[in-house]
């Protein structure tokens, strides 16, 4: 894989630049809020969740919506960033208590952040990241430029490429940000790319295709709702209560999905149509940390290594927290 100054900016950017980020891209917190140690007006605990902004967090935008976590007892506000590691930048750099991310993506940054912890699974998917292809490039053999986020983006980037026979280190993989990639497609810029909705259709519609998915060739993430273990020793009823939320509005959004994708337009509008349409290709459901997933980060932590993108694998007997889900959250 070749890289430039362009590709280094994602994976080994800093902590604090992309909390700044994610400050900066909040939607719903507001000013004067309490930090996780104090309470809110009506003196439930306030804990920031740091999560993307696409479909895949439409049961934390139904949370939001229908006050879920406030019947619960707790304040949530939801910390919305550009994507990729930054969520869990934000948790590292002290600007949320909790956070969303994939596997692959938390993976490197819990070798950075020792005291990062994943505490379960919330949703999976083999099936909503998407491979996008410019139009006139017809079969991975073509392809000579891909844009990737980190993470997760580039280990199923890796895996598409060498799933289809094609050398990776042949391809030049320019990492960058989701919003940036459709664009990047549209200029001719690049040839490939592999991202989840909106980002996939938006290519489609910008000079590309859809031409597969991750399930296609054997990938599949989890996402994990994670703390820092500083803040979580004095707080795991606190996240406790945050994930039974996440887990009954895993339900919600799975029975009716068009309720999860009109709370997605009016929280982060994200168009409700697309939402629905796109909703049925995860599946929300809550449950802890299990052996496969052990055995599957201690392969993308391999690959990692691999690369060159972090020198060690997380230890993951200690960030990876089995049983945590049952004790706390069921």
């Amino acid at each position: 894989m070749h890289t430039n100054d362009r590709s280094r900016r994602g994976t080994r950017g800093s902590a604090l630049t992309a909390a700044c980020t994610a400050l900066v891209l909040t939607t719903a917190c507001t000013a004067g809020s309490t930090d996780s140690t104090g309470v809110s007006s009506a003196g439930a605990p306030t804990v920031r969740l740091a999560l993307g902004v696409d479909a895949s967090y439409a049961p934390l935008y139904l949370a939001v919506e229908r006050g879920m976590f406030e019947k619960a007892g707790v304040n949530v506000e939801l910390v919305k960033t550009e994507g990729g590691p930054a969520a869990s930048q934000a948790v590292t750099a002290g600007t949320a208590q909790m956070a969303a991310n994939a596997d692959s993506t938390a993976l490197p940054l819990m070798v950075a952040d020792p005291g990062l912890r994943a505490l379960g699974v919330f949703q999976s998917s083999d099936r909503y990241l998407k491979v996008v292809l410019r139009d006139g490039v017809d079969s991975p053999e073509q392809i000579r430029k891909m844009a990737s986020i980190g993470g997760l983006g580039l280990y199923a980037t890796h895996q598409y490429l060498k799933h289809n026979g094609v050398d990776p280190e042949s391809v030049d993989i320019l990492e960058s940000s989701p919003p940036e990639i459709p664009g990047m497609l549209e200029q001719g810029s690049i040839d490939a790319y592999i991202l989840f909705e909106p980002w996939a259709a938006r290519g489609d519609a910008a000079g590309g295709h859809i031409a597969g998915r991750t399930g296609d060739f054997g990938v599949t993430y989890v996402q994990w709702l994670l703390a820092d273990q500083s803040w979580l020793k004095d707080n795991e009823d606190v996240a406790g209560k945050v994930f039974k939320v996440v887990a009954e509005a895993d339900k919600l959004a799975t029975d009716d999905p068009a309720a999860a994708a009109e709370a997605s337009e009016r929280q982060v509008a994200l168009p409700a149509d697309q939402t629905a349409k796109v909703l049925p290709e995860i599946t929300f459901a809550a449950r802890g940390i299990d052996d496969t997933d052990v055995t599957e980060s201690r392969r993308i932590a391999a690959f990692l290594v691999g690369q060159k993108l972090i020198e060690k694998s997380p230890e993951l007997g200690t960030t990876l927290l089995k049983g945590w889900y049952e004790r706390h959250a069921r």
